[in-house]
C-alpha cells in the first residue's frame, strides 16, 4: 500500500526518483493522475476582496437592525414621558407664578383682574397677583400706588411693605411708597393693619404713616383720588414727597439747593403740564426752580 504522505509529496513535486517509480507502479497512481490532469483546467471564480468585505458589513448591519429596530421608539416613548413630566411640572410650576404689571414714570395702566375688579395703577407702580388661585385667594401685592374698584360679593386683600388692606366691595387707594404708606377709603368699608394694630375706615377716611409715623388726616373731599384726573394733591405732606412725585409724574430729575425738604406742603399740581405744576409748588413756597431739559433745580431764593 502507498505510504500516507506519498500523495501530498507527489502533488508538490517532492518525491524523490525511487519513491516517484514506486508511486507509479501502484494501483492508485493512474486514478490520481487523472484527477489531477482534469483539475488542471479548472479556473476559480474571481474573488474581489474588499467587495467581499463590504457586503460582509452590510449584512451585519441588516442583521442588527432587526435585532435592535425597536430602539428608536423605545427612545421616542422615553423622549415623550419626558416631555410630558416637564409639561406637568411647567403647569404647576407656573400655577405658583405671580402675575406682574408695571407702570413707569409718567405712565398710568388700568387692569382688570380675574373678578372683573379693577385697577388703576399710578406711575412708578407695580401690582402682582396669582391668577390661578384668583378664586380662592384674591391677594394682591402693590408697589407704588393705584385706585381700586373691587367686584362685590367677595374678600380683596391688598398687601404692601407697610400694611395689609382688606375689604369686601369698595373702592379705596393705596399708595405704599418708601416712607409714605397712605390708605383712602371711597366707598364702603376698608380695614387696615399696621404694626399689628387694624384700624377701620369708612368712606370719606383716611389712614396716613409718614417715616413710620401715623399722623391725622382728613379723609378724601373727592369721590376718587386726584391723580386719576391728571393731577397731584397733597395735604400738609413735606416736600420731599411732593418733589419725588414730581418726578414719577413727569419724568424729570429733580436736584434742591438750600431747601428744607421736610418743610410741609398743601397744594396740587398737573401731572400734564410740567411748567404749571413747578410754578404751583414753587409759589406758596416762595422757592425758585431752573428747568433745563428733563432736570429741575429747586432752589432758596438766598441761594440766586
Amino acid at each position: 500500500m502507498m505510504q500516507e504522505n506519498y500523495l501530498a509529496k507527489w502533488l508538490n513535486n517532492e518525491l524523490t526518483e525511487e519513491e516517484l517509480a514506486a508511486f507509479k507502479q501502484t494501483e492508485e497512481y493512474a486514478s490520481y493522475e487523472k484527477i489531477k490532469r482534469a483539475s488542471s483546467n479548472l479556473e476559480a471564480p474571481a474573488f474581489n476582496i474588499d467587495a467581499a468585505w463590504n457586503e460582509h458589513k452590510n449584512r451585519r448591519v441588516v442583521e442588527e437592525s432587526k435585532t435592535i429596530q425597536l430602539k428608536p421608539y423605545k427612545r421616542f416613548l422615553q423622549l415623550a414621558a419626558a416631555v410630558a413630566v416637564l409639561l406637568v411640572a411647567s403647569y404647576f410650576y407656573l400655577g405658583t407664578l405671580d402675575q406682574s404689571i408695571s407702570t413707569q414714570y409718567a405712565e398710568n395702566k388700568e387692569v382688570i383682574l380675574p373678578d372683573t375688579s379693577e385697577v388703576l395703577l399710578n406711575a412708578e407702580s407695580t401690582i402682582s397677583y396669582n391668577e390661578e388661585k384668583w378664586n380662592k385667594e384674591r391677594n394682591i401685592s402693590l408697589k407704588g400706588e393705584a385706585y381700586f374698584k373691587v367686584a362685590k360679593g367677595k374678600r380683596f386683600t391688598v398687601a404692601t411693605d407697610n400694611g395689609t388692606v382688606t375689604v369686601l366691595g369698595t373702592q379705596f387707594n393705596v399708595e405704599n411708597r418708601d416712607g409714605f404708606f397712605e390708605v383712602s377709603c371711597f366707598e364702603g368699608l376698608v380695614s387696615v393693619t399696621y404694626n399689628s394694630k387694624e384700624t377701620k375706615l369708612p368712606a370719606g377716611t383716611s389712614f396716613l404713616v409718614i417715616d413710620g409715623k401715623e399722623i391725622a388726616v382728613n379723609g378724601p373731599d373727592n369721590t376718587a383720588p386726584s391723580w386719576i384726573h391728571k393731577e397731584s394733591s397733597f395735604k400738609s405732606i413735606p416736600l420731599s414727597y411732593v418733589f419725588n412725585e414730581l418726578q414719577r409724574q413727569h419724568n424729570v430729575t429733580v436736584e434742591t439747593k438750600n431747601i428744607n425738604t421736610k418743610q410741609l406742603f398743601t397744594g396740587t399740581f398737573s401731572n400734564t403740564n410740567i411748567n404749571l405744576a413747578l410754578q404751583s409748588i414753587s409759589v406758596p413756597t416762595q422757592i425758585q426752580y431752573n428747568l433745563e431739559g428733563n432736570k429741575v433745580i429747586f432752589y432758596a431764593k438766598s441761594a440766586e
